[in-house]
């Protein structure tokens, strides 16, 4: 566990398809575990729903923070969560819909974000999460990065 790990709000239960709680055998309660890794701040428990090989990808113009582009494996997603405290002051993620196709969950939501400065803004995101053998192989995190850019800077 690290007091830097970024927050997840749990999902919410409203009884819709889309916004509904996922059985932990599916592919969407698998993401719905990382979510909730987040959440409890739980490093182990997000690394045990990634393969050992995962690509956790963020936009390439986040690299001015040394967040953007690929992280590779275990190690590059510790790096990665272990950089965001110095140009973040928190974060709390909020995943509002979870879409599934076959080995694809792509997740809908909103983030909370505050700068080191403390000013909070709420950006939606997209989560694309591609999964292999039971594992995320690929996590995709798709937003504006010139709002998050702003905020970094402010």
């Amino acid at each position: 566990m690290t007091q830097n790990l970024l927050e997840a709000a749990p999902q919410e239960t409203t009884g819709t398809t889309e916004r509904r709680a996922c059985a932990p055998s599916s592919n969407s309660g698998l993401i719905n575990a990382a979510y909730q890794a987040f959440h409890s701040r739980d490093v182990a428990a997000l690394l045990a729903t990634l393969a050992p090989d995962v690509h956790w990808v963020h936009p390439d113009s986040m690299a001015a923070y040394d967040l953007g582009g690929t992280k590779y494996g275990h190690a590059g997603v510790r790096e990665f969560l272990a950089r965001v405290p110095s140009v973040l002051g928190g974060m709390r993620l909020e995943p509002q819909e979870f879409v599934e196709s076959g080995d694809r969950v792509v997740v809908f939501g909103e983030r909370s974000i505050t700068s080191l400065r403390g000013i909070t803004r709420r950006l939606k995101f997209v989560h694309s999460w591609t999964l292999r053998d039971g594992k995320v192989a690929v996590m995709e995190d798709i937003f504006d990065t010139v709002l998050l850019q702003q905020l970094i800077e402010s």
